[in-house]
């Protein structure tokens, strides 16, 4: 490596650990040579490259590597004793020669670090696609055939078994059977943060290094997971950061948007906002059913002589509305119960077999919880939904709260006027087929309720 070389690499150091460090570590290094894979450089106090070795040296022997230097080892010594130190006119008295500060680099290490399995499963055509879930799979089903990179990083996010890990999992699956030259890493961020603390212990942050920031495509699940960690945000940071500056493409998955994870560094947030963020919504009644459907088509095989009864799929469906990864379970349950038992899977066997499921999703909404929603939906106080002031900013929202309060609570029409300031029953309904109306013509209207809905039965 040539001087010239070295100095292009200074520059890259110096945006990597600032000015201040650069100015007072890195500067004062000087390249004496390269020989058998280790790089030499004279340091002007044995303090300086010992500081040098345990802080720097990594990021050192990861920009030699990038630039195409075979550099396996950093070493260093004080100016006392470099080749290349001028003759003095007096003779040095005589001292101990200090030992060079050695950096390996043990490529063994990688054997260590190998990324989390993939559930045979989790594949594209096992997906249930619906309008909760459709950008998101589209959006998944891009990246997954490789090429130029569109969007980077692909942020998935949302709640408990919506199915941002089926999502990660057929990527992954597509892009080893399609493309298999590339280096398709996928881990979660448990598991990330794991190993870099287990780098850390065993001295082996050139391996870690080296793995992940010599990947095709890097794939985190539960992102959320590494908030708080400083150190492992720093690192995740830095890999980000050499990943897309080589046009390698970045998948992630949290259950919560970026801007919204608590005690995530704001640099890491906004490195994840700056490519496409998508929100898996929660489940609606026709993708639910349909996810039962495709089980029970994947069960025919395993149990051929099993029947079940019109109604008990629909009924699933609309009972368990929570948790994707619940209602599949159920269905898992349901089916080995039957078979052990020997009967058709009709209403009354759903219900002996799944009572505790059906009981804990059976969450009761109550029309004070929808008034509090709607009211701060719409920014208003709850007192103008109760209270009697007709102004339209006031009404349209009371009218969507007695339409909510119609559809997921068992109240009647009477009952739900009292808890509206003591109004007519007629008001409640005049307000409920208001907003029927509205939802056919008015997109805004259809939206709101469809939003308010969702965040209700969450």
């Amino acid at each position: 490596m040539t001087q010239e070389k070295w100095g292009q690499l200074r520059n890259k150091l110096m945006k990597a650990v600032g000015k201040n460090n650069f100015t007072t570590w890195i500067e004062p290094l000087e390249f004496q040579g390269l020989q058998d894979g280790v790089a030499v450089f004279s340091v002007p106090t044995n303090f300086m490259g010992n500081y040098v070795s345990q802080n720097f040296a990594d990021l050192i022997l990861y920009e030699l590597n990038t630039a195409g230097e075979p550099v396996q080892r950093l070493a260093f010594r004080t100016a006392a004793n470099s080749p290349t130190r001028p003759a003095q006119a007096e003779t040095p008295k005589p001292q101990a020669v200090p030992q060079p500060v050695v950096v390996e680099a043990s490529h063994d290490a990688l054997e260590a670090l190998q990324a989390a399995p993939l559930d045979a499963r989790f594949t594209f055509d096992s997906f249930v696609v619906g309008k909760p879930n459709e950008l998101a799979h589209a959006a998944a089903r891009r990246v997954s055939e490789g090429g130029p990179v569109t969007f980077n990083p692909l942020v998935l996010y949302g709640g408990v078994g919506l199915g941002k890990t089926h999502l990660m999992h057929a990527i992954a699956w597509e892009l080893k059977t399609k493309h298999p030259e590339l280096n398709v890493l996928y881990l979660s961020a448990e598991q990330f943060m794991y190993r870099f603390v287990q780098a850390l212990r065993e001295r082996r942050m050139m391996d870690f290094k080296h793995l992940f920031r010599s990947v095709d495509v890097l794939m985190v699940d539960d992102v959320q997971f590494i908030a708080g960690k400083d150190s492992t945000q720093e690192e995740f940071f830095h890999t980000f950061n050499a990943l897309v500056d080589q046009n390698k493409q970045i998948i992630i998955s949290a259950d919560r948007a970026p801007g919204e994870i608590k005690d995530l560094e704001d640099r890491v947030k906004s490195r994840l906002q700056c490519g496409l963020v998508v929100d898996l919504h929660p489940t609606d009644y026709e993708l639910r059913l349909g996810i039962l459907q495709n089980k029970v088509q994947q069960y025919s095989s395993t149990y051929p002589d099993l029947t079940i009864a019109d109604g008990v799929l629909e009924f699933l469906a609309h009972r368990i509305s929570t948790n994707v990864r619940v209602l599949e379970g159920a269905l898992t349950r349901l089916f080995a119960f039957a078979s052990l038992v020997g009967r058709e899977i009709d209403m009354e066997l759903t219900q002996d077999c799944l009572a505790d499921v059906l009981r804990a999703s059976e969450r009761k909404i109550t029309v004070e919880e929808i008034q509090r929603k709607v009211s701060d939906y719409y920014n208003i106080r709850l007192s103008d939904i109760i209270g009697p002031k007709r102004l339209r900013s006031y009404a349209r929202p009371r009218q969507v709260a007695m339409y909510l309060c119609k559809q997921l609570t068992s109240r009647s029409l009477p009952e739900i006027g009292r808890r509206f300031g003591g109004r007519d029953h007629t008001t409640v309904m005049h307000g409920v087929k208001r907003i029927e109306e509205l939802k056919l013509t008015d997109g805004q209207i259809a939206e709101d309720v469809e939003m308010l809905r969702r965040a209700l039965e969450a």
